[in-house]
């Protein structure tokens, strides 16, 4: 068996026993794929490294490492000859490579968003690839010609799979169906629908009549291959089910959940089996043993466990990821080594004598705002040091560091298509940003008074901003022209927000009041009073029918976006409510507060479900995403963290998934002259605090602790 890890290796192990076998390293960021070859004789791993590198299985020899794509290789797959390999990224592109030379072939360009799973025909003689840009595409493997392209998902593509005989293609989607094509044509066939959440796998049984899917809403369903028509529903698990396969028999289903189990079913009769229970966390994938006897289950607890397909019974436990350090490296001098961990940091190390370095972090004073990309792959976050900051939201690494403004960055948001980010500060200006490269764009026409908050329109056409002056402006991102001025309010303007379809702007303000205005010609629409404070924050339910308010009276209110009408009020915390967020589902609502909590609360029963107090100061910005993994919360105080939101079994839980750290070095008033005896880094960061000559590129540190 080979597994790929975030530790940066792939390990074999012995199928039958157990016993670790071979460690093969050279990859310098997470292993996201891992393949055999239809002989067995070699393996592909594909990296966020950027790079696949194929390993003799026999000698575990690294033969060759083949660079082409520019971010991150997500899944490969071996043509069923074994002469080719193909691949699919991050970067929107399909390659193909020789299995034999590592010469790069053919790249299929088309997709316009990441490329999630690749698949060859039985036959060898076509590829198929399934994309966030929520189609399926044809390719002929040996001219890379484009053949179909498979639409109709209204949302990302989960998951790709061909049929035994070659002839029809299932794809999953979050759009919680699973769609058939013929595989020749390309002609749409039946739409599966039924569940209620995201499709995260699909598994055709080996006759080929049948299809399994498992989705996010706790449920393995069966359908028929042939007429789409839905069969039994196998429910049990507590959580997503992120896997499912087939027994070589085709007899038994197992799949893999959130739930920590893994669980076998009857599939004929839908009757429930064994329940595998041992792994610690989410188990992602399950497979039968070319017999049938055994199956694996691989999890995010860094273990693969073997057991008895008949009884249930465990077999073997392969461990030998570590807990607390997800990554280490050695600097190409060999003189320092840095390593990276759950906590987030980065340590180095001097590689003689161990001794602790410096611990690298991010901004140099407390976050005002922060935001995702709407791929999810990106944070952008604004500081009271004057900055926006991007970081990759996978692996935190950080990335441009967005100077120019003279004063806290108050607010800043991406736009729709992620190409852009707007920030607004306390120095007057709105400023554009492109999203990538961190270079500054236009500077929107100072406002006479300090703006606080700034939104985009859901086309990106328009953004709108709230400011001192108790006015909402909206501005066009194309030229910077300004368009109407929304005046009503009787004091500032502390948070603005779009409706999902960007007909109507809801703004909310010290005047204690919510106002919601028509986002095409401004005008006034209904005035949404019962707040005794301050409101601080107001968002939008994702379907657009609610607004929520986050009050300095304490409380959360939720009115009808088309009536005014008030709702229920949220009360339970004791300090103002700084941000206000609906979660992906509109079934929560998280607010953050000066109370140092965050609290999630129920929309339908308005009834508190978790109360997160692990924070040393006001939280000020809260933001959701919702990706295959999961579901997260971002939030920031003196530390920007990722949380991840569990639900199961009527509970609700939060855990800490990531966390940033702030810097500690302070250097002001200090001018240093023929400084001696310093090391490199130590002269980087005294220029980069002006303390040594002029500013040198910024590299953010703290005391090592």
């Amino acid at each position: 068996i080979a597994s790929g890890s975030v530790d940066k290796t792939v390990r074999l192990w012995d199928a039958q026993t157990g016993a670790p076998g071979p460690i093969l390293s050279g990859h310098t960021e997470s292993v996201q794929s891992v393949v055999y070859s239809p002989s067995g004789h070699q393996i592909a791993s594909g990296s966020e490294d950027n790079t696949l590198r194929l390993w003799d299985s026999r000698t575990s020899a690294s033969n060759l490492n083949l660079s082409g794509h520019i971010r991150s290789i997500n899944r490969l797959a071996y043509s069923p000859s074994g002469h080719q390999i193909v691949s699919g990224s991050w970067d929107n592109t399909v390659r193909l490579w020789d299995a034999e030379t590592g010469a790069l072939g053919l790249i299929l360009s088309g997709h316009t968003d990441q490329v999630n799973s690749v698949a060859y025909s039985p036959s060898g003689n076509q590829i198929a690839s399934g994309s966030d840009d929520m189609t399926v595409r044809l390719w002929d493997a040996q001219t890379g010609a484009s053949g179909h392209n498979l639409s109709g998902h209204t949302s990302l593509l989960t998951s790709v799979a061909y049929s035994p005989s070659g002839h029809q293609i299932a794809s999953g989607s979050n759009d919680s169906t699973v769609r058939l094509w013929d595989a020749q044509t390309g002609a749409p066939g039946p739409i599966l629908s039924g569940h209620t959440e995201f499709v995260v796998s699909i598994a055709y049984s080996p006759s080929g009549h049948h299809i399994a899917s498992g989705s996010g809403d706790m449920t393995v369903r069966l359908w028929n291959a042939h007429t789409g028509t839905p069969g039994l529903i196998l429910s049990g698990h507590t959580m997503y089910v992120r896997s499912v396969a087939y027994s070589p028999s085709g007899r038994q289903i197992a799949s893999g959940s959130d739930d920590m189990t893994v669980r076998l079913w009857d599939a004929h009769t839908g009757a429930p089996g064994h329940i595998l229970d041992g792994h610690t966390k989410y188990v992602i994938s399950v497979a039968y043993s070319q017999k049938g006897h055994q199956i694996a289950s691989g999890s995010w607890d860094k273990t693969v466990r073997l057991w008895d397909a008949q009884t249930g019974a465990p077999v073997l436990i392969l461990s030998g990821h570590t807990d607390d350090i997800n990554s280490v490296t050695y600097s190409p001098s060999g003189h320092q080594i840095a390593s990276g961990s759950k906590d987030q940091t980065v340590r180095l190390w001097d590689a003689q004598t161990g001794a602790p370095g410096l611990i690298l972090s991010g901004h140099a004073d407390l976050v005002m705002s922060v935001t995702y990309s709407p791929s999810g792959h990106q944070i952008a976050s604004g500081s009271d040091d004057n900055t926006v900051r991007l970081w990759d939201a996978q692996t935190g690494a950080a990335g441009p560091i967005m100077n120019g403004h003279t004063d806290d960055v108050n607010s800043v948001a991406y736009s729709p298509s992620g190409h852009q980010i707007v920030s607004v500060s306390v120095d007057r200006t709105v400023r554009l940003w492109d999203a990538h490269t961190g270079t500054p764009g236009p500077i929107l026409s100072s406002p006479t008074y300090r703006v606080n908050s700034v939104t985009y329109s859901p086309s990106g056409h328009q953004i709108a901003s709230g400011g001192w002056d108790s006015t909402v402006r909206l501005w066009d991102t194309q030229t910077g022209a300004p368009g109407p001025i929304l005046s009503g309010h009787t004091s500032l303007v502390n948070s603005v927000a779009y409706s999902p379809r960007g007909h109507q702007i809801a703004s909310g303000s010290n005047d204690f009041t919510v106002r919601l205005w028509d986002a095409q010609t401004g005008t006034a629409g209904p005035i949404l009073s019962g707040h005794t404070g301050w409101v601080a924050s107001v968002t939008y339910s994702p379907s657009g029918h609610q607004v929520a308010s986050g009050s300095y009276d304490t409380t959360v209110r939720l009115w009808d976006a088309q009536t005014g009408a008030p709702g229920p009020i949220l009360s339970g915390h004791t300090g103002w409510v700084t941000d206000v967020a609906y979660s992906p589902s509109s079934h929560q609502i998280a607010s953050g507060s000066k109370d140092n909590t965050v609290r999630l609360w129920d929309v339908d029963s308005s009834q508190c479900l978790v109360l997160v107090k692990d924070f040393s100061a006001a939280i000020r910005c809260i933001a959701w995403r919702k990706t295959l993994s999961g579901i997260y919360l971002v939030t920031n105080c003196d530390s920007i963290r990722e949380w991840v939101v569990i639900e199961g079994e009527g509970r609700c839980q939060v855990r800490l998934h990531k966390r940033s750290m702030q810097g500690g070095l302070a250097v002001s008033d200090t001018c240093i002259q023929n400084a001696r005896g310093l090391n490199g880094v130590n002269l980087q960061l005294l220029r980069q605090q002006g303390a040594i000559g002029e500013p040198a590129a910024p590299l953010s540190v703290c005391k090592a602790t």
